[in-house]
């Protein structure tokens, strides 16, 4: 059997998609981009935009691969069966049970399994790692949310915190350090909670002590984090470790403390600066990046303009600006003093250009510095802190080696790459 693959949105649904396909594969299921019994979709639902684009996603699977099964997946499905099965699924899923899912492709009977992800009591544990070829792997050690932030419907779709156990983590990241991928991506829904679930109550700096030791020659880069989890014993303990990537991916999402608010968000921003500056101190020349929601219901030009100064003073390396998107079933729906859809595409485009000068500013002050990359292919890799680098004599893919940069060229670092492997 052959089968097709589209995946949308987060690191988790990346990393559940490689686990189903291994399980796939396990069952003597071929990937094929064209004349596919099998197309599968794995979706999301984070924003209504997302849904609009699982929906095409799986119209044109159908249609470059007719006749064959349809399997749709993930979040947008679990929280529209209907939808799904109306695009002519003969499969429909939710976000959990991979393993079952696995078992009704190989099986080719249509079903529609939902469950009430409230329910999901424990983590379901998933074969970590990479598809062929790729240099890094990814490691998801939780699901979950229990945030409820006005805007957000994640937590209706993939249910509450759940987390895998310690010891788990570690034998994943072992296995993958001895398959040897040099650098682990420790991903989950809202990591920033892992182990409130577990006996003990670990924190994530314990999860990923039990990541970083177990892979001690594999760099550990993190996921998205929440802002309130990077506290000074955080930043030390992982500073400590001297595997972690000094990358940080912070959720944002307004630099206006009363968007903040109303975003049902935890912190505001003297404590955003607080943690970008923490960060800094225990990990020099880090690179932060960070998610941005342009066009929240009630944000005024001058909460916008608020925002705009701020990300300009956090100097982040990367922004990812997007405009809001109504979510039904979300508090933000239904509040008054919602943004026009041209408003909104505007103030995208203007922090993207704020977001541009401090990405230059930041890939401008790296050169002189000597740093490690990760090379993807012969000539391109990214270095620990996230930078895009390319040299120009031809190194061994897979090498993890010393860079030193010597300009810019666009978005992406120069330099020279020495000649033996760190």
């Amino acid at each position: 059997m052959r089968y097709a693959v589209y995946t949308l949105g987060c690191k988790v649904n990346q990393y559940e998609t490689q686990a189903l396909e291994t399980m796939l594969r396990e069952r003597g299921f071929q990937r094929a981009e064209r004349d596919a019994d099998v197309v599968i979709v794995n979706t999301c639902a984070v924003t209504a935009e997302s849904g609009r684009k699982s929906r095409q996603a799986v119209r044109r699977l159908q249609s470059r691969n007719p006749g064959a099964l349809t399997v749709v997946c993930g979040c947008f499905s679990q929280l529209e069966p209907e939808q799904a099965r109306a695009l002519g699924a003969d499969i429909v899923f939710g976000s959990g049970d991979k393993h079952a899912l696995a078992d009704a492709i190989e099986r080719a009977l249509p079903v529609t399994v939902v469950d009430d992800p409230f329910k999901r009591m424990a983590f379901e544990p998933l074969e970590a790692g990479a598809v062929s070829g790729r240099t890094r792997a990814m490691l998801k050690i939780q699901d979950g949310c229990d945030n409820f932030c006005a805007y957000c419907v994640i937590p209706y779709a993939r249910g509450r915190v759940r987390s895998l156990p310690l010891e788990d983590c570690a034998a994943q990241a072992g296995k993958l350090a001895a398959e040897g991928f040099r650098e682990i991506v420790v991903t989950g829904i809202e990591i920033a909670s892992y182990g409130k679930d577990l006996p003990g109550r670990p924190g994530l700096a314990d999860g990923v002590e039990a990541v970083a030791k177990a892979a001690p020659d594999a760099r550990i880069r993190l996921g998205s984090l929440e802002p309130t989890v990077v506290t000074e014993d955080f930043c030390r303990r992982l500073a400590a470790l001297g595997n972690v990537c000094p990358h940080f991916h912070l959720s944002l999402q307004s630099g206006c403390d009363d968007t903040l608010s109303r975003m049902g968000r935890k912190y505001d921003t003297a404590a955003f600066a607080a943690v970008c500056q923490r960060l800094r101190r225990y990990f020099p020349g880090c690179g932060l990046t960070a998610d941005l929601i342009c066009g929240f219901p009630g944000e005024s030009e001058a909460d916008f303009a608020s925002t705009l100064d701020f990300v300009e003073r956090c100097g982040f390396f990367h922004v990812h600006a997007f405009p809001y998107s109504v979510r039904p079933g979300t508090r933000a729906a239904d509040m008054p003093e919602q943004v026009d859809r041209a408003v909104k595409e505007e103030r995208v485009r203007r922090a993207c250009a704020v977001a541009a000068r401090t990405k230059r500013a930041f890939l401008q002050s790296m050169v002189g510095r000597t740093l490690p990359v990760l090379f993807e292919n012969a000539h391109a890799g990214h270095a620990d802190n996230y930078c895009p680098v390319r040299v120009e004599s031809p190194v061994a893919r897979g090498s993890v080696l010393p860079v030193h940069i010597t300009g810019v060229d666009g978005n992406v670092l120069l330099g020279q790459a020495a000649k033996a492997e760190v």
